[in-house]
């Protein structure tokens, strides 16, 4: 058989498991997002299991062969892989909607594992496990470019989805699409095992190893395993806690989180595909200028939160750290005998950090912290494995010093400017007070990152004022002011400070939908919008859309959905069915406004071909003014009836509604934030 052939099996078997791995992960993400309130911590959740699952399947790897003779290796899979048809379609069944009381974490886990859980685990152990069986062949020269193809592959599936899989299928066409996909790695992974066991004795002892596996063969230790460990945990740390400092400290920018997890996959391909992209002579000084202004950004903001230093700096940071790391992981790889130990350790690696962050420090530390002691970890690794040069060891323990300092400082800066702060699931929440020289006032601002969620000034004269994008000339103060004049009830989705409560009147009821404990507890602790409202105001805990999905009819004049000004907008908030849902809890004459005041997305024309496609009417108030205490804001209302949008005595505060071209009608099925990309 010509050995093109079978090159062609195992690359394509490698390839179609990699771009299918990579592939699956925000296919059954987005799926369980709007079941969760569409946070972004929902996707950390996803990216632990997913390298939890990793781990297990690189353990199966390492052990199966190991332990195994050839045919029971091959027997063993196969089995597998035919069992794990029966998951085909990857669907994820509404049992596992929350009713939100329930830890997210643990379900999430859960679903994951009923839904993905066996394709998923055998596209996992794809990689070390070919690989293996390409190194027990005539093939096996060269067997460590396979792991470089590999990241390729996971690389070209990341950027595959938003760009072009996701504006043009639907979501359900799109699983389907997947379990195709993967039903053709079954056919190419089996092809490859029967091909293993056809030339697995062909190998003759003369055939030398790789050229990227070192010279000679040893029997690694245990400081050789912390070795293949260390980076691997450290750049996935990094990854992970980048990404969440630019996406939520930085910019609430849609498909941000691209450009970090890019980067970090690229240095993979380039550092296994040959020695000839790592070059310690540049990268390690470039790195460590690099982490000096990373760590030294956490604490100023002019370098570390302005968008046009800090999106570009700390991505580059997490180029050339992961290129160090991964260049000397990639020096240290042992011969092939020893190649699925070698990825069993990068995988636990990979596990640990993604652990470490995504799970472990939202539980004990207050605020993200992890990315200091990211820096940290990093300078000590990197003194520990060029110890042997002298003058990169005294730089590397500087670098030590000089990160563990930036790191106090940004914690005692935190402290002496918070007022409060509380992180869970949802991320970081804090309040921050500030004196308003031109009111000569003090005023309290609620984060999520870089996110206002609310402020409210505290004097007796102005606390009970409607503040930020919530004044009277705003669409929703217009809504509220021009509803029912007697009684009104009020929802709100999004609670924040709690501001809209302080329109509230003797004898109206103001449901106020919060996903996030934390806000609740916030907004009745620290500011007291709620507590000084004439109205009746009650809080739901849990997604508002599962919640009003249960709830009977609560017959709303108003309905204010106000989640839409992070960069993981809830998108199933502002679909065709949601539309459906707001609607059996309106009256008549009720409005639905939306607010859709955000600097990266136009989503007046979401609203405005959903409330069209339903037969209802719209209007959109952009309001400008020069209030100190408010914000320019845009806000689309929504209402059955045009007269209930005539009647308003908005004149030129109702603004044309842009349009854009092949934009459709946002459903549960099918929508994509790209398309609404200003």
């Amino acid at each position: 058989m010509p050995l093109f052939f079978p090159k062609l099996v195992f690359a394509g078997t490698i390839f179609a498991s990699a771009f299918s791995l990579f592939l699956v992960q925000p296919l059954i993400a987005k799926q369980i997002l709007p079941w969760f309130g569409g946070t972004a911590a929902v996707w950390a959740i996803c990216m632990v299991f997913f390298q939890m699952v990793l781990l297990a399947g690189y353990a199966y790897s390492d052990w199966i062969s190991r332990k195994l003779m050839p045919r029971r290796q091959v027997m063993l899979h196969v089995i597998l892989l035919v069992i794990s048809l029966i998951f085909l379609p990857i669907v994820a069944t509404s049992t596992w909607k929350p009713t939100g009381a329930e830890d997210p974490t643990l379900l999430i886990l859960g679903l994951l594992m009923a839904t993905i859980g066996l394709p998923y685990f055998l596209l996992s152990t794809t990689g070390p496990l070919v690989q293996s069986w390409v190194a027990r062949t005539a093939l096996g020269v060269h067997v460590y470019r396979y792991f470089s193809l590999s990241n390729m592959a996971s690389l070209l599936a990341l950027i595959s989805y938003p760009f072009l899989i996701e504006p043009r299928t639907a979501l359900l066409g799109q699983a389907y699409g997947w379990s195709v996909v993967y039903a053709i790695f079954v056919l190419l992974c089996a092809g490859s095992g029967w091909y293993f066991l056809r030339h697995v004795e062909e190998l003759p002892a003369s055939v030398p190893q790789a050229m990227h596996a070192p010279e000679g063969d040893w029997e690694p230790a245990w400081r050789d395993y912390l070795f293949w460990l260390a980076p691997a945990a450290l750049g996935s740390w990094l990854l992970v806690a980048i990404t969440n400092h630019i996406t939520q400290n930085v910019a609430a920018i849609p498909f941000l989180w691209l450009a970090p997890l890019t980067l970090y996959l690229l240095t993979f391909v380039l550092c296994f595909e040959s020695d000839r992209w790592y070059r310690r002579s540049i990268i390690v000084p470039l790195g460590a200028v690099l982490l000096a202004l990373c760590a030294y950004g956490l604490q100023d903001s002019d370098i570390g939160i302005a968008v046009k230093v800090a999106i570009p700096l700390y991505s580059a940071g997490v180029f050339v750290f992961c290129m160090f790391l991964h260049g000397e992981l990639a020096r240290l790889r042992p011969a092939t005998r020893h190649l699925t130990r070698f990825y069993l350790m990068v995988s636990l690696g990979g596990a640990v950090g993604g652990v470490a962050v995504g799970l472990i420090a939202p539980r004990i530390l207050p605020a993200y912290y992890e990315l200091g002691i990211g820096f940290t970890l990093t300078a000590i690794l990197a003194a520990v494995m060029l110890r042997k040069n002298r003058p990169v060891l005294l730089l590397a323990s500087a670098l030590t010093v000089l990160c563990g300092y930036f790191l106090y400082a940004q914690i005692s800066d935190d402290i002496a400017s918070a007022g409060r702060m509380e992180r869970n699931f949802y991320g970081t929440l804090y309040t921050l007070d500030t004196k308003d020289d031109e009111l000569n006032d003090r005023v309290r601002q609620l984060y999520h990152g870089s996110i206002k969620h609310g402020e409210q000034y505290l004097s007796d004269a102005r606390r009970r004022e409607p503040t930020a994008y919530y004044g009277r000339t705003a669409g929703i103060g217009l809504a509220i002011a021009n509803t029912n004049p007697m009684q009104k009830r009020v929802g709100v989705i999004g609670l924040g400070a709690g501001t809209l409560a302080t329109y509230g009147r003797p004898g109206d009821v103001y449901r106020m939908y919060e996903i996030n404990p934390a806000v609740i507890d916030m907004a009745r602790s620290e500011f007291t919008f709620m507590a000084d409202s004439q109205a009746k105001v009650d809080t739901v805990l849990g997604d508002a859309r599962l919640s009003m999905e249960r709830e009977p009819p609560q017959g709303f004049d108003v309905l204010a959905v106000d989640a839409f000004s992070g960069d993981s907008v809830p998108v199933h908030l502002i679909t065709a069915e949601a539309m459906d849902v707001y609607g059996k809890h309106m009256k008549p004459d009720g409005i639905i406004a939306f607010h859709v005041t955000n600097r990266f997305l136009r989503l007046p024309p979401v609203v405005a071909n959903i409330a069209r496609a339903k037969g209802l009417h719209v209007a959109l108030i952009h309001d400008e003014n020069d209030n100190p205490l408010l914000r320019n804001t845009d806000w689309i209302l929504v209402a059955r009836n045009p007269a209930v949008l005539a009647q308003y005595a908005i004149g030129s505060r109702r603004a044309p509604i842009p349009d854009i071209p092949g934009l459709g009608v946002w459903t549960d099925d099918f929508n994509n934030l790209f398309d609404v990309l200003k």
